[in-house]
């Protein structure tokens, strides 16, 4: 099954990728690595914002996670031109917004690495880092980044 089927069958389209919000781009690819650019979560076109262990808790801070990862492989088509070129998901790094107290940043993170594993099966499972910081721009809950390696 091709990860277009297989995001068909989550009922997900990908969307455009998003103009950036200061001076970067959006993803570089250097020989076969494509690197995306922090994505911060969004919720109905605008930013997602709130802290975990103030005002979100794990699961919904699991489903912005996940809306981060759609918008990841949004942009990701837009680099690469076909997902069935990726030959592997190789690492994501999760920066969540988070009270001093929280530690459940990994299992946000969860929520980007578990439909990352549903739409590439095996070439999904990635290395990953889960952070907690005092603030995200925007406010946001939730921003990851990417790197994907090309057949």
């Amino acid at each position: 099954m091709s990860v277009y089927d297989k995001l068909q069958a989550l009922n997900i389209t990908l969307p455009p990728v998003a103009t950036p919000a200061a001076v970067y781009l959006p993803f570089v690819q250097t020989g076969n690595l494509v690197f995306l650019s922090g994505h911060i979560a969004k919720k109905d076109g605008k930013v997602w914002t709130g802290q975990l262990g103030k005002t979100m808790q794990t699961a919904e801070g699991a489903q912005a996670a996940r809306s981060v990862a759609i918008d990841l492989l949004g942009t990701l088509h837009a680099a690469v031109g076909d997902l069935n070129k990726v030959k592997r998901i190789v690492k994501v790094m999760s920066l969540v917004n988070s009270s001093p107290d929280y530690t459940e940043h990994h299992l946000v993170t969860n929520g980007c690495s578990e439909l990352i594993g549903q739409v590439f099966g095996d070439k999904g499972t990635h290395a990953r880092s889960a952070f907690g910081v005092a603030q995200i721009p925007l406010g946001a809950c939730v921003e990851i980044e990417l790197i994907a390696e090309l057949a």
